[in-house]
């Protein structure tokens, strides 16, 4: 299987990565503009500065079946987040930042070894803030015979500037929509305007890639949206939904149920508790009351 970014250039793709790390030199490269200057050693909120950070990598089993087929996701699972979910199923990556930073050329091996392993896909987990350097490996991959698909598996929580980007390089997008109440994203996961900048990040994904397109049992191309079910409606199932449904119906929605109280989650007694077998089944019902393919 091979992706769309082979019909760019090696030029093209550097062209672009010079361009994401000029953007971190007063960064905004996310919502979060935090403006520092991380080629400096400068950190922002994701806390990650210009080399690539890492807690690990190998095929996964544990995504999408159209993502895992005979011979799992290769994904790479990058340090930091641009989020601060008190609840973060992955708190000691995403929020303590367990891992080991790795040199670009380093990255790039990695990745020329998932392809090695047969894994369907390259799986971006939490890419948004080290896009730079993850295209620079590409680049330097591609030269190698590195062609599989890329998955960026991220938040929801990005900057269409910096997807514009990516664009013709990503093959299947996988944002998160956690909740459509800013009050709520402001809460549990510290950040402003959640609501307005997934639904133009969805609008964006959709107009690069597409529906999601699933050949042989394996997806090649298009962008699907995961939804945490919360206890409580915390996640707002229903706006959500509504949401997703008004940028396209043809966007489909995996609701998950795995939820359980983690980290920070037991500050906070309504999220101190996993959810009901009847949550989650009103959920599914409502995505389907928006007329939303429903995959897992």
């Amino acid at each position: 299987m091979r992706s769309s970014y082979l019909a760019l250039s090696i030029s093209e793709i550097e062209k672009r990565t010079k361009m994401l790390y000029e953007k971190m030199f007063t960064c905004d490269i996310c919502p979060r503009k935090c403006r520092v200057n991380r080629m400096s050693g400068q950190v922002g909120a994701c806390r990650v500065g210009d080399l690539p950070f890492i807690s690990g990598y190998g095929p996964h089993y544990g995504e999408e079946s159209f993502l895992v087929g005979q011979n799992g996701s290769g994904t790479v699972f990058f340090t930091g987040c641009n989020m601060r979910c008190v609840y973060c199923q992955n708190w000691t990556i995403s929020q303590l930042c367990n891992g080991e930073q790795i040199t670009v050329e380093q990255l790039a091996s990695i990745m020329l070894e998932i392809q090695s392993l047969g894994c369907h896909n390259l799986n971006l987990v939490t890419p948004t803030h080290q896009i730079a350097m993850i295209l620079e490996a590409v680049s330097i991959a591609i030269r190698s015979g590195f062609h599989i698909p890329i998955v960026y598996n991220c938040s929801g929580y990005e900057s269409v500037e910096t997807l514009q980007l990516l664009e013709s390089i990503i093959d299947i997008y996988m944002p998160d929509f956690k909740y459509a109440n800013d009050d709520i994203a402001l809460k549990y996961s510290g950040v402003r305007d959640y609501v307005e900048v997934v639904r133009d990040v969805l609008k964006e994904m959709y107009r690069q890639v597409g529906p999601l397109k699933v050949e042989n049992g394996i997806a090649t191309r298009g962008v699907f949206v995961r939804h945490l079910v919360l206890p409580n409606n915390l996640s707002t199932t229903q706006k959500v939904c509504e949401v997703i449904s008004s940028v396209s119906r043809e966007i489909p929605v995996n609701i998950m149920k795995q939820y359980h109280p983690i980290y920070r989650a037991y500050e906070y007694p309504e999220l101190s508790r996993r959810i009901t077998n009847a949550e989650f089944i009103e959920a599914v019902q409502l995505a389907k009351k928006y007329g939303l393919n429903i995959v897992s």
